[in-house]
C-alpha cells in the first residue's frame, strides 16, 4: 500500500475543495449574507493544510487498484466532512451529523434533505449546497484530475473505482485528457441549460443552482416546493429534458462530437433507457388522467416525475405521494433502475439490468440445451464473463445492503413504506421516497443513527459499494 501517495492525493483534493469554497465566498460578498468570513476562513485553512501535506511529493507515485479504492473511498468521506463545515460554522445546520447528511446527499447527488425550510438559508449556503451536486455528478476525483495530474501511473484505476457502471471505457489514451473531455462536455451542456432557463424567465441565481442540481442529477432545490414553485410548463420541459440528457452515458456525447452517429444509434443501453422512459410516462399518464384537467397536463407531470426518478435527480413538480398506487409503484421500480452507466445518475444502471436480463434468458436456454454455448452480447459484441459475474455479484450485495439498512432504520418506528423507500432512495441516490420521505417531506425526523446509516448508504450507492466496503478490509491496509 503506497500510503505516501494516498496522503498526497488526499492533500490535493483538500486544496481543490479549498479553492471551490471561494465561489460561495464570492456569492456571500455579492449578497452580503454574512457568511463570507466562514467561507473565506475555511478556504484559507484548507489551502494551508494542503500546502503542508503536499510539500514533499512521494518518490513512488505509482498507484494500483488497491490504492485506488482506498483513495476514492477516503476522498469522498473527507470531501463530505469538510463540505459540511460551512453549514455548521454558519449556523445554517447546527448539528454536524445533520450537516454531514446534507453534504453527503449533495456530493453523492442524492438530494435527500433534513431541512424543512430551505428558503430561509443564506444565498451562499444555498449556492454551496447545490454546487456540491455539480461537483459530485461527474466525480470528485475526475474533477480534481481534470485540473491536476495526481498519479504517476495506472491512473485508470481511479476512474474505474469512481465512475459508475459495470465497465469504464477510455475516450483517449491519457487519463487527464479523458477527464478534461468529460468535463468539457459536462460544462457545455450545463451552460446550455442555464441559457434556456434564463430564456424562460428564471432569475440568474436560480438558473445556476437549478442547473447544478440537474447536471449532477441531484435534486436540491432552493424552493420549498421544488420546481413546482415556478409553475411553468416551459421550465418543467427544459429541466425534464436535461435530466434525461444527463442520465445518458457521456461517452455517447463524445461519439456525437466525433460524428459517430451510427454508434450512438446502435447503443443498446440508450435504446433501452429511452424505451423505459416512454413506457413509464405513457402508463403513468393514463393512470393519473383523472387527477388533471386534460391529457397534456397529465403528460406534463408524468414526464417530469419519470425523468426525475429514473435519472435519480429527485426534483418534483407534484406530490406523487398522492398518485394512485400503480403510478407510485412504477416510480419506485424506476428508483432501482436508475440511468445509464457513465452518466451522473444513480441506481443499478440500465446496462446492468440488460446484462442480468440476458443472463436469465441464457440460463433458460441452457436448461433446455445443456451442452449449448451461449454468449451474452451487447451491441453485437460478447460481454466478458468477468463483467457478467461482477454484475451478478454487485446485485446480490446491493440487495443485501438494502435489506440490512431497512432493518436497522426500522428501530425509528416509522411505517414500512417510509423505511423501505428511504433506504432505496438514498442507496440509489434518488432523493424523495414515499410517505414521510415523499416529495413534500424530508428526513429530519429520523434519529442520528439512522441519518448516519442513510449517509453511509448514499456513499455506497454513489461509489457502487466496493470502494467504501474495501475500507473496512484489514488485508487492504497491509504494507506491501
Amino acid at each position: 500500500m503506497n500510503y505516501r501517495m494516498i496522503v498526497h492525493i488526499l492533500g490535493k483534493i483538500v486544496l481543490v475543495e479549498g479553492f471551490l469554497l471561494l465561489l460561495p465566498f464570492a456569492v456571500s460578498l455579492i449578497y452580503a449574507d454574512g457568511c463570507s468570513i466562514v467561507f473565506g476562513a475555511l478556504a484559507a485553512s484548507l489551502v494551508l493544510v494542503s500546502a503542508l501535506v503536499t510539500a514533499r511529493a512521494p518518490k513512488n507515485r505509482v498507484i494500483y487498484a488497491s490504492e485506488s479504492f482506498v483513495i476514492v473511498g477516503l476522498a469522498w468521506v473527507l470531501t463530505s466532512v469538510l463540505g459540511a463545515l460551512p453549514f455548521t460554522l454558519s449556523g445554517s445546520i447546527p448539528s454536524f451529523i445533520d450537516a454531514f447528511f446534507e453534504t453527503v446527499s449533495g456530493f453523492t447527488t442524492t438530494g435527500a434533505s433534513i431541512l424543512t425550510n430551505v428558503e430561509i438559508l443564506p444565498m451562499s449556503i444555498l449556492f454551496w449546497r447545490s454546487f456540491t451536486h455539480w461537483i459530485g455528478g461527474m466525480g470528485v476525483l475526475v474533477f480534481v484530475m481534470a485540473i491536476i495530474p495526481l498519479a504517476g501511473g495506472h491512473s485508470m484505476h481511479l476512474m474505474r473505482a469512481e465512475v459508475p457502471g459495470p465497465t469504464v471505457g477510455k475516450l483517449v489514451s491519457r487519463f487527464q485528457s479523458n477527464a478534461k473531455i468529460l468535463y468539457g462536455i459536462y460544462i457545455g451542456i450545463s451552460v446550455l441549460q442555464i441559457i434556456l432557463l434564463l430564456a424562460g424567465g428564471m432569475p440568474l441565481f436560480d438558473s445556476l443552482v437549478n442547473t447544478f442540481a440537474t447536471a449532477g442529477t441531484g435534486g436540491f432545490s432552493i424552493k420549498n416546493t421544488s420546481i413546482a414553485a415556478y409553475n411553468s410548463a416551459y421550465i418543467d420541459g427544459v429541466i425534464g429534458i436535461f435530466m434525461l440528457i444527463f442520465g445518458i452515458n457521456f461517452n455517447l456525447f463524445y461519439l456525437l462530437l466525433t460524428r459517430k452517429f451510427l454508434q450512438v444509434l446502435k447503443n443498446e443501453e440508450l435504446r433501452c433507457y429511452l424505451a423505459i422512459v416512454a413506457l413509464s410516462v405513457g402508463a403513468i399518464t393514463l393512470d393519473i388522467l383523472s387527477l388533471y384537467e386534460n391529457v397534456g397536463e397529465a403528460l406534463r407531470y408524468a414526464f417530469f416525475q419519470v425523468s426525475s426518478i429514473i435519472t435519480t435527480t429527485g426534483f418534483a413538480t407534484d406530490d406523487f405521494n398522492l398518485w394512485p398506487n400503480f403510478s407510485k409503484t412504477v416510480l419506485v421500480i424506476l428508483m432501482f433502475f436508475g440511468a445509464c452507466a457513465g452518466s451522473t445518475g444513480g441506481g443499478l444502471k440500465i446496462s446492468r439490468l440488460v446484462i442480468m436480463a440476458k443472463t436469465v434468458l441464457r440460463e433458460i436456454k441452457k436448461t433446455a440445451r445443456p451442452r449449448s454455448i451461449i454468449s451474452i452480447k451487447m451491441e453485437g459484441k460478447p460481454v466478458e464473463d468477468s463483467v457478467v459475474n461482477s454484475t451478478n455479484t454487485y446485485f446480490v450485495v446491493y440487495m443485501v445492503i438494502i435489506l440490512f439498512s431497512v432493518l436497522l432504520i426500522s428501530i425509528d418506528e416509522f411505517d414500512l413504506v417510509t423505511n423501505f423507500t428511504a433506504v432505496v432512495t438514498c442507496f440509489n441516490n434518488v432523493g424523495p421516497g414515499l410517505s414521510v420521505v415523499g416529495p413534500t417531506g424530508n428526513f429530519s425526523e429520523f434519529s442520528m443513527l439512522s441519518k448516519l446509516i442513510l449517509s453511509f448508504d448514499m456513499l455506497l450507492g454513489r461509489l457502487e459499494i466496493f470502494p467504501i466496503l474495501m475500507l473496512f478490509s484489514p488485508s487492504l491496509w497491509r504494507k506491501k
